[in-house]
C-alpha cells in the first residue's frame, strides 16, 4: 500500500467513473470503493466530488441512473454506463495514452 494518496489528476474522474461503470452497473459507494481498490489506494474519491460528476455524466446521456436495492437490502441509486457512455470512454481513453506517452517522453528527456 502507497505511503499517501494522491489527487486524481484534473478530468480524469470522469473517465475512471465510465471505466468503472463499464464492467457492471454500481452504485455510488461501490464506485468509489472500485477505484480505490484498483489504483491500491492510490486514489480516494470522496462523495463530494462523485455526486457532481455523476450529475455532469448523466446531462452528457453518459450515464443513467435508477434505485435498486443493494447487497444489504437498502435503497441506492445504481448508475449503468450507456451507448454514447461507452463511445466516450473509448475517446477519452485514446486520448489519455496519447498524452501520457508525450508526458513520458518529455520526462525522459
Amino acid at each position: 500500500m502507497p505511503d499517501k494518496n494522491t489527487a486524481l489528476v484534473q478530468g480524469t474522474l470522469d473517465m475512471l467513473i465510465l471505466k468503472t461503470l463499464a464492467l457492471e452497473p454500481m452504485h455510488a459507494h461501490g464506485i468509489g470503493l472500485r477505484i480505490e481498490q484498483i489504483s491500491k489506494g492510490v486514489f480516494q474519491v470522496n462523495p463530494g466530488s462523485l455526486f457532481p460528476a455523476f450529475k455532469r455524466l448523466e446531462r452528457a446521456g453518459w450515464l443513467d441512473s435508477e434505485w435498486r436495492a443493494t447487497e444489504n437490502n437498502r435503497r441506492a441509486k445504481y448508475y449503468v454506463l450507456t451507448a454514447s457512455g461507452r463511445k466516450q470512454l473509448k475517446s477519452e481513453t485514446r486520448d489519455w495514452k496519447t498524452q501520457s506517452v508525450a508526458i513520458a517522453r518529455i520526462l525522459e528527456a
